[in-house]
């Protein structure tokens, strides 16, 4: 698979992050994800390469779950390549954090916590849900050219309940 020059100098600094193979697979699926049409999925990715009838389709799930490369560290190669890319431009780079509730629960869910909603607690009545915490932090990005607010979710964390 061959990319223009232009895709590759993009995605080089992201190259050392992963093994040979993982990077390989990673290039497939980015590929077959640019590609694909209504859902993003590891399976439908394979069907725009046409891979779908591969018999090593399952070692591309294993990017996500079983490879060994840091998703901290590609987020933090991503925040250096847009910060450099935008600010060398002209524009201004403000950095959000935002936290939201994900409601999920059963068995296998560990990090589940009850959580207290500020929008729809008062002083007299609290509301606590349960569910997964995340922390997602974001680049927002102004360009000196256009009046158009660029976001970028950049970082998503999981941040359980400590235990006492």
């Amino acid at each position: 698979m061959s990319l223009p020059r232009p895709i590759i100098a993009v995605l080089a600094p992201f190259e050392p992050l992963f093994t040979a193979p993982t990077w390989k697979k990673v290039m497939t699926l980015l590929v077959g994800t640019v590609l694909a049409r209504g859902r993003r999925t590891v399976t439908v990715a394979l069907r725009q390469m046409g891979l779908q009838m591969n018999a090593q389709f399952s070692v591309f799930h294993h990017v996500l779950n079983r490879a060994r490369w840091s998703p901290l560290a590609v987020s933090r190669r991503l925040l250096q390549v847009l910060v450099g890319t935008f600010v060398r431009a002209g524009g201004t780079v403000e950095i959000v954090i935002d936290e939201t509730l994900e409601r999920r629960w059963g068995p296998k869910i560990s990090k589940r916590g009850h959580w207290r909603d500020s929008l729809r607690s008062s002083k007299k009545h609290a509301v606590s849900p349960s569910g997964l915490r995340w922390v997602t932090m974001a680049l927002v990005v102004r360009l000196p050219w256009t009046r158009t607010v660029v976001g970028v979710a950049e970082l998503r964390v999981s941040c359980p309940r400590l235990q006492r």
